[in-house]
């Protein structure tokens, strides 16, 4: 049995079994008076249909009858339980101990995990080992207990090891007399989305709804409702913007009649929908659909950088019935249709609940809460991270006091990994519930990486396009990163991690494509963004583009494999335009001998014009030159200038 079940059942069953004892067996109660065991079963009964005020009401008069009364203290301390007022549950256990008739010595269980749920460890490690000491012997539940006595141990060594921890209030702008949580950012930390409760109707009702705001400098601008069609009459919440703010995904969730809100179909009790920003406004959102959404509940997204990779938080019941809270993920295909949903490792997924993942944008770092890791007793905050072989790590505990015996949820993390965003009902605060920011751990810091920012736009007209962008790993030749610019606005925003050298292609139909290439071997922060618009050019005879990312050896006109993505990218448009004809041109910078320079451009243009022709490509639709040092596009007198002079181009000769 998993240790989260174990302490669970543990939990239950000794529960049940000594409330289940009382209610049955009337001849063996501590007390004598006849006043005290009426109001005693009253007060029982109450509580077994939840009616905490009578159950309390009840307790209290049957102590009052009889002051020694072991069973009513014990039943009222699981009524003040029930309540969360824990306070009272510990006091009365208490006196079960010290005032009662009769000895309970499962009540030292139930004032540990109060005191464990509390924060009161010294306390807590007393009691449980008082419940070992004073039980008999069973060693399924000693292991179990002494597990706990573990967790408190752990929870005791993070507290005796503080972190630095000054969260500073996002400020008005953000931050309302309600409650604001759930907060999202783009990668550049200029934009910042977010769940509020407001007042609803005239009855006291709420719901939520999603509000905005953007970074002037480094001051957050007044939020704005997002408006329609997302925000409705019925709940939105748990959203997460995709990095470059383009996407919306977020939780929509039935109410009694089943209806998800107008123009929203459901699976189960909560489905996932996205929702496209269209320039300054948003599409209608809709569901995503099976195999992400389910009969079941699905909440909680984040969208990874990469733009097809999904997780998000299912509820369900397991083969056992038993009900459980897990991070799965999805991807995007090609074609637009999710993958069957993944439950995440077990590594990651403890037999116990796991809610508000986040992916970091660097697509490596995932933090998430979970209360089925070693904690402080209830929802901790964990990182961990992706190998290059795909394997996640042994979450790690954020620290206190990050994490402390009360739920903690709902972070995200900048961009540059600097600063983490949580909800907090901390005093000082504008309302029940404000978003704040904190300096992050170094050691919990994500992956350094950078961003590519700015628009596409017809390099003729000027107009603004719709394209879609590409990162690839140039060395392993997968795309690490798809998306698409802004369809109104042409903006778009790519997320860049450091310590590879990728190829960027930016393409669209009837526009010949855009290449760059971004060398980030070692540390590249994002203080230093890349801000620039992409041109790109259509398909007409003149035009020519400079094929960045393909590369050979120095005094080699043999292709190395990095060449192969940017290739197949002309492939591509050689097949979607069967009737253009390119001619490749070869160029070198002035250094060496101009013979010599003119026969090497010459076979290395040569070199894509056969591997060209290996991929089916008709030569008569290609044709090469080399001109060696000739044309130069820059100043061969810096190293840069050199670089850029060398290189491998083609032109449209014909369509």
């Amino acid at each position: 049995m998993s240790r989260k079940c174990t302490i669970f059942c543990l939990s239950l069953l000794s529960l049940l079994l000594v409330f289940n004892h009382l209610l049955a067996q009337q001849g063996e109660l501590s007390t004598e008076s006849q006043r005290a065991i009426k109001h005693y079963y009253k007060g029982t009964e109450w509580y077994r249909i939840r009616d905490y005020a009578k159950a309390e009401e009840y307790l209290l008069q049957a102590i009052s009858a009889d002051n020694k009364f072991s069973e009513a203290y014990l039943a009222l301390g699981d009524v003040y339980a029930d309540k969360k007022e824990y306070e009272k549950a510990i006091t009365s256990y208490r006196k079960s101990l010290s005032e009662g008739r009769k000895q309970y010595p499962l009540a030292h269980y139930y004032i540990a995990k109060l005191e464990h749920r509390t924060g009161k460890y010294d306390a807590a490690i007393a009691d449980y080992q008082a419940t070992i000491d004073n039980t008999t012997r069973n060693e399924e539940r000693e292991a179990v207990i002494k597990s706990l006595i573990d967790d408190c141990n752990f929870a005791l060594s993070l507290m005796a090891n503080p972190l630095p921890f000054n969260p500073k209030n996002l400020g008005p702008a953000i931050n309302s007399a309600r409650s604001e949580y759930f907060p999202c950012l783009t990668v550049d930390g200029q934009t910042l989305l977010f769940t509020r409760r407001e007042p609803f109707g005239t009855d006291g009702h709420e719901q939520e709804d999603f509000y905005m705001a953007t970074k002037t400098d480094t001051t957050w601008n007044q939020s704005k409702a997002v408006g329609v069609p997302i925000n409705t009459e019925w709940n939105e919440g748990a959203p997460t913007l995709s990095p470059d703010g383009q996407f919306l995904i977020f939780t929509a969730c039935a109410n009694a009649a089943r209806d998800y809100g107008p123009n929203r179909d459901g699976y189960g009790s909560c489905d996932l929908f996205i929702s496209r920003r269209l320039g300054e406004e948003w599409s209608e959102p809709s569901n995503l659909g099976n195999p992400v959404n389910s009969g079941y509940w699905e909440t909680q997204p984040s969208f990874a950088a990469d733009g097809k990779t999904l997780y998000f938080v299912r509820g369900y019941r397991d083969s056992n019935g038993d009900s459980q809270q897990d991070i799965f993920t999805s991807e995007l295909s090609p074609n637009g249709h999710w993958s069957q949903p993944q439950r995440l490792p077990s590594i990651i997924n403890s037999p116990g609940r796991e809610e508000s993942v986040f992916i970091h944008p660097d697509g490596n770092t995932l933090y998430f809460a979970s209360d089925g890791h070693p904690g402080m007793g209830g929802l901790d905050i964990f990182m961990s991270r992706r190998d290059s072989a795909g394997q996640w790590s042994k979450p790690v505990n954020l620290g206190y006091p990050i994490n402390t015996f009360r739920d903690e949820n709902s972070l995200v993390v900048s961009g540059d990994g600097k600063l983490g965003y949580f909800a907090s009902d901390r005093k000082g605060g504008y309302g029940l519930l404000d978003l704040y920011s904190f300096e992050m751990p170094a050691i919990s810091r994500p992956q350094s990486l950078t961003y590519l920012k700015g628009t596409v736009y017809d390099y003729i007209s000027g107009q603004k396009l719709e394209a879609r962008f590409e990162l690839i790993d140039i060395e392993t030749g997968t795309p690490i990163v798809n998306s698409l610019s802004n369809p109104v606005n042409g903006e778009f925003l790519v997320a860049i991690p450091s310590g590879k050298s990728y190829a960027l292609n930016v393409s669209r139909k009837d526009y010949l494509f855009y290449s760059e290439h971004f060398n980030f071997i070692g540390n590249h922060g994002i203080e230093n963004p890349f801000l620039r618009d992409v041109p790109l050019q259509p398909i007409r005879v003149g035009e020519s583009i400079v094929l960045h990312n393909v590369f050979f050896d120095t005094d080699s006109y043999l292709l190395k494999p990095e060449s192969v993505a940017e290739l197949d990218k002309l492939v591509a448009l050689l097949n979607d335009n069967e009737s253009m004809k390119i001619e490749i041109s070869g160029h070198t910078d002035n250094q060496g001998n101009q013979e010599y320079n003119r026969e090497l451009s010459l076979n290395r243009a040569r070199a894509v014009y056969d591997y060209l022709s290996l991929k089916n490509i008709s030569t008569g639709r290609l044709s090469y030159k080399g001109f060696g040092e000739t044309q130069p596009i820059d100043d061969n007198t810096t190293d840069k200038g050199r670089a850029q002079n060398r290189r491998t181009a083609i032109k449209i000769v014909g369509i």
